[in-house]
């Protein structure tokens, strides 16, 4: 997630909330423009001012037509010129604040598309599929330009106007859809409501955090066994193969032994004295899916339970609901009776990829076991292998299912445990397998199978963080976006961020006497930091302040090329999208590699090269569609940077675990595997043993993070949420370090990140809290101008001030 366009994780995600996903996706929409009435022949005349606008930008041929008496205005439209070019000229006449420009385009588009998109939005009853998008390009596109003439007006300062041009998306065209270019879809008549509330000073969210009660669930049968003992009502067969199957045997006992709402014991809750109570309250009213993140759990409890979907889906949800009431043992079991008898459930994600109910059931179940050891369980024995599980067509899965069983987990580990695993690491660490490069920098696999990097024959764990100190105002959108390098607002000749950042630490927005300027490497050193992600596009790296945040600080650079993605280097237009069978765009690309070695490959500071980052999502290149070419180019790449730099290994940056089989067969050379991956407060899950698995080379999650806002939670609630997440994130990798208890494979993370950017949510001097995609969030909701350590206050003293989170002093502790 840089200031680049550019965004986030795909993520086959183990927790909850990405299979509400799916349906917000779904019905997800923009609103479209109102269909204008058929102009008069002279209003039509005026059409080759727009369209000569239009040519400007896209170097299209337009002709200059008139419509003739009786003939309509959009027969008369050049076709030369797209719908898609025009919204692309408004758009980027709206950045450049020529307002005239975009006003001129967008009457051009309604005239020549407004009566088209007007049908579709009428033949449509509900939000398309994702499939039939594209079926709609016409309303969508219409709707967008709308949405960037009310943009326009409200950047001039014409709010009234603003508010009916919004105002038209929000009454007529609900079921438009629209893809942002940083990757994700949205509602344009939602969004286009909250602009209008912005602009009449209404809180949109005020109404939805007080209209819920907040309940928790009392069970009325917890069930006669915390542990149960699933031999004894059934049998498993063919545990370990792509045939197994619990078969129950003795469902009354089953039920009696697992409690109320849990398989086969899901109907029990009618007969819950609570249910009568909700139900009379009227509680139960709406979609189940309004429910997942309801503060009633009570309601949200007997809901889910009887809710119209696959049952492993339902118990899925199930559990969540019960893990949030508290109810720790009860989640636990309904957790593992999806293991038990639906392991091969699929949900889907926001991005339309596959979610293995399963897999994400036992993450949970261990993460559970981990954060409450009170509950003295633990889960062995269990693994759900999908495998071609990482294309989206689960029509090929095979899942190979061992149910394992969960046992009392009583006896704490001794100190005399402790020292012997010192001992056998130590003994270990002399039994080097094999070695990935021979520099200062290198990875080591040790006779057990599992992986270190060594950095002057130490081991080196990764704490690393993304460092983006944007200055609020700025946006890359508007062209506003200066290089935080560059940044010397206070004229003392240093850079503002490293050098000059305060603590404000009574968060009054005001830097009292005693706040003295500490700068943030200086902090990042405190946290424990050693390691920053930087790329060098789009602007290339001052060293010498990276030489001096490794001199003084200790703090070294992984330094990456986007390989394409956003069509940076290959030369490709943003529009076009980077190819990667395209012998020209590769060999600009690779030209772009050359330029970054030789030019850092002698710094000090330098740990390891990085190439893309998350390329397997699209978004101006075809690897999502190519992947095996996009692979196979990149394995070139890093075979280039192994002949001019054979001292610091290469890593990739990839979305997830997408296509992890085509890269473990198409780039052998590209040492670490690294992802971006947004799974939950649990981790990674099966991340790490599907690499070892596919691969058996290191690997490295390039970003993780979390928001700390969240709807309806105060700030001190959203920031322990926020903590809780980063926390569990990093608790999972460490857990899958080399010699403990998990894969052995993990090198460390990059922590997403370090200060909040307020130019995500697109007004670059408001603090937007609106939610982005929906995903596994506290909130169940990725709020992305919020994903920082440290905040900028109400942004008065950016670039400045820090106000320093939860999260902060957590990582604190955690990485001394």
């Amino acid at each position: 997630m840089s200031v680049t366009r550019r965004f986030f994780s795909l993520q086959f995600l183990s927790s909850f909330i990405f299979l509400f996903s799916v349906l917000c996706f779904l019905t997800s929409g923009v609103s479209c423009a109102q269909d204008e009435p058929v102009q008069n022949q002279e209003t039509v005349a005026e059409a080759p001012v727009a369209t000569n606008m239009i040519q400007e930008e896209t170097g299209a041929p337009v002709a200059a037509a008139v419509a003739e008496p009786g003939q309509k205005a959009s027969e008369t439209a050049p076709a030369e010129v797209s719908l898609e070019e025009m919204v692309t000229v408004a758009r980027k006449a709206k950045d450049e604040g020529d307002f005239a420009k975009v006003y001129a385009t967008v009457d051009e588009v309604m005239r020549r598309f407004g009566r088209e998109a007007a049908k579709e939005q009428a033949s449509l009853k509900d939000f398309p599929p994702t499939e039939q998008i594209n079926s709609y390009a016409v309303l969508n596109n219409v709707a967008q330009a709308q949405f960037i003439k009310g943009e326009a007006l409200k950047k001039e300062g014409k709010k009234d106007e603003a508010i009916a041009a919004f105002g038209v998306i929000v009454s007529d065209y609900g079921y438009a859809q629209a893809w942002d270019p940083r990757g994700w879809f949205y509602k344009t008549a939602e969004v286009a409501k909250e602009a209008i509330d912005r602009l009449q000073g209404k809180d949109p969210n005020a109404e939805r955090c007080g209209a819920i009660p907040a309940t928790k669930i009392e069970l009325s049968d917890p069930g006669k066994e915390e542990i149960v003992d699933y031999e004894k009502y059934g049998e498993f067969v063919d545990p370990g193969t792509k045939d197994y199957k619990y078969v129950v045997k003795s469902q009354d006992g089953l039920s009696e032994a697992v409690g109320e709402g849990i398989y086969p014991n899901t109907t029990s809750v009618r007969w819950d004295p609570a249910f009568q109570e909700v139900k009379k309250e009227k509680r139960l009213e709406g979609s189940h899916w309004d429910f997942v993140r309801s503060p009633d759990l009570e309601a949200a409890f007997i809901k889910w339970a009887m809710a119209p979907e696959p049952p492993g889906i339902r118990q899925y949800y199930t559990a969540m609901i019960l893990e949030k009431s508290g109810l720790i043992k009860h989640a636990i079991k309904a957790y593992y009776a999806v293991v038990v008898h639906f392991p091969q459930t699929v949900g889907w994600t926001y991005w339309h990829t596959p979610w293995y109910v399963g897999p994400a059931s036992i993450a949970r179940i261990k993460y559970l076991c981990k954060k409450y050891p009170q509950v003295n369980m633990k889960l062995v024995g269990a693994s759900i292998r999908v495998d071609n599980g990482f294309d989206n067509d689960i029509r090929n899965d095979v899942f190979i299912v061992n149910p394992g069983r969960i046992v009392k987990n009583h006896i704490p580990e001794t100190i005399s445990d402790k020292v012997r695993k010192y001992v056998d690491m130590k003994i270990m660490q002399r039994r080097i397998k094999r070695r990935l490069g021979n520099g200062q920098v290198r990875l080591v696999q040790y006779e057990n199978g599992d992986w270190q990097m060594l950095v002057d024959s130490k081991p080196y764990v990764i704490k690393g963080i993304t460092y983006q100190p944007v200055k609020v105002g700025q946006s890359p959108d508007d062209g506003s976006l200066v290089s935080w390098m560059e940044y010397d607002y206070n004229h003392n000749g240093k850079c503002d961020g490293p050098y000059d950042a305060f603590v404000d630490a009574n968060w009054n927005n005001v830097q009292d006497p005693g706040e003295k300027a500490v700068g943030d490497f200086e902090l990042m050193k405190r946290m424990g930091i050693n390691t920053l992600r930087m790329y060098h596009q789009p602007t290339p790296l001052k060293k010498e302040i990276f030489r001096d945040a490794f001199k003084r600080y200790g703090i070294r650079v992984v330094i990456g090329d986007y390989l394409g993605k956003y069509a940076l280097g290959s030369g490709a237009s943003w529009h076009e999208g980077t190819d990667y069978d395209n012998p020209e765009h590769q060999k600009n690309m690779l030209e772009s590699v050359r330029k970054m070695v030789m030019e850092y490959k002698d710094e000090p500071f330098v740990l390891m090269w990085l190439l893309g980052n998350e390329n397997v999502y699209g978004v101006a290149c075809n690897a999502d569609k190519k992947p095996d070419s996009f692979f196979k180019f990149a394995n070139e790449a890093a075979k280039l940077i192994k002949s001019l730099d054979p001292n610091h290994p290469v890593a990739i940056a990839s979305g997830d675990v997408l296509y992890l089989d085509r890269y473990a067969a198409n780039a052998p050379d590209i040492d670490v595997f690294g992802a971006n991956a947004y799974r939950g407060d649990q981790g990674f899950g099966s991340f790490w043993s599907d690499v070892k698995r596919l691969t058996d080379r290191p690997a490295i999650i390039t970003e993780y993070g979390c928001g700390a806002y969240a709807y309806c939670y105060t700030r001190e609630q959203a920031e322990e949420a926020q903590m809780e997440y980063l926390t569990g994130s990093w608790g999972d990798i460490a857990d899958n370090e080399a010699f403990g208890d998990g894969a052995g494979n993990a090198i460390g993370g990059f922590l997403f990140e370090y200060l909040d950017e307020w130019w995500k949510g697109y007004e670059p001097a408001i603090h937007d809290t609106k939610g982005l995609w929906i995903g596994p969030f506290p909130d169940g909701f990725m709020h992305e101008e919020w994903l920082g350590v440290a905040g900028q206050g109400d942004g008065k003293l950016s670039p400045f001030l820090r106000q320093l989170r939860k999260s902060y002093y957590a990582f604190e502790k955690l990485w001394k």
